[in-house]
């Protein structure tokens, strides 16, 4: 419970702070705070397509340090997974692991099955956070029939939040809450 209460509380402090506005992103993530070290859904809001063009893919890549990411299935689309090498391997759950998913892509399978400009959505995931608190940025690729858009611009020293056209999806990493989270 005391989880929940502070994702909750997170949540309202990021809000009323500006910290990660979402008025102006598209693409967005369902819960936007989590606790380090936990694991974690990440449901990615689609609320439009690329102008009036339907939506026919959504591909995620995965923020370094995100582990065992497995990807929802949904109907009408097909799911590819990229994964990348790592530079030490780790042992997980006794299993030896050499390799982690990157990115995650669906594809509508047929003109009929791409997601309508005026219909909304959710792509998901599950994965193993980081250890560390902080912040975590998952760009995403929004193909439609006609055009693309990359929800990929990150904020910096220069650039705030509210100054992005296309920003990536964000959530913030409270400090881990303690115990083994499974």
């Amino acid at each position: 419970m005391k989880t929940i209460k502070t994702i909750a509380v997170c949540a309202l402090l990021t809000s009323a702070t500006g910290l990660f506005n979402t008025a102006n992103a598209h693409i967005t993530l369902e819960y936007q705070v989590a606790n380090a070290g936990s694991g974690y859904k990440a449901t990615f809001r689609v609320g439009h397509g690329c102008g009036e063009s339907p939506t026919r893919e959504i591909a995620v890549t995965l923020p370094s340090g995100v582990q065992g990411a497995k990807p929802m299935p949904k109907a009408g689309w097909t799911i590819a997974i990229e994964r990348e090498a790592l530079a030490a391997p780790r042992t997980d759950h006794g299993k030896r692991i050499t390799d982690e998913v990157r990115r995650i892509r669906w594809t509508a399978n047929t003109p009929a099955d791409a997601l309508p400009n005026a219909h909304y959505d959710e792509f998901v995931l599950q994965a193993r956070l980081p250890a560390q608190a902080g912040v975590l940025y998952w760009p995403v690729a929004q193909v439609c029939e006609q055009g693309r858009v990359d929800w990929a611009e990150l904020p910096g020293a220069s650039r705030k939040p509210d100054d992005l056209k296309f920003p990536a999806p964000v959530l913030e990493l409270m400090p881990a809450a303690g115990g083994h989270a499974h």
